[in-house]
């Protein structure tokens, strides 16, 4: 195992990156109405997407979960790095949520029926951030928030 990664990062490293690797996984071998859907929601957010087409940009997403997701399960990647990579996917997936007003109930941060799957992901960013803090290379790291450790 890495030198950086420590026993209670295995659990969610395990489940973020299974979850992610199974989703990419899924995507790979998507199909045109697949890759219409996922681009039509990610294009509504990010104009700039429209101008890939959506099979191509269904494949780079795909290799980017399958990239991600097996990132997250190697014990030889440091949980830094990993860390950042799941702050930087989950940060765009909520993003995308807070930038779609479909997917929010009108005047809200909350989601509607259509925003439920993706407002979800909050719980990755969560992870991924506790990833980059815990790693952190401070006199603080792996004490208690007020205690200072060891140099």
């Amino acid at each position: 195992m890495g030198r950086n990664i420590r026993l209670r990062h295995l659990p969610p490293r395990i489940t973020t990156g299974a979850y992610i690797l199974h989703s990419g996984l899924g995507k790979w071998g998507g199909d045109e109405q697949t890759a219409g859907y996922i681009h039509s929601m990610a294009s509504e957010a990010i104009p700039p997407i429209k101008q890939v087409p959506a099979p191509q940009f269904l494949k780079v997403l795909a290799a980017a979960e399958i990239g991600l997701g097996a990132a997250l399960l190697l014990p030889v990647i440091p949980t830094r790095l990993a860390g950042l990579g799941l702050s930087a996917f989950s940060g765009s997936l909520l993003a995308m949520y807070l930038r779609t007003p479909s997917m929010r109930k009108p005047g809200s941060i909350w989601p509607s029926q259509k925003g439920i799957g993706v407002s979800k992901d909050i719980w990755m960013l969560g992870i991924g951030l506790s990833f980059l803090i815990d790693s952190n290379k401070g006199p603080m790291r792996g004490h208690p928030v007020g205690k200072k450790g060891p140099a």
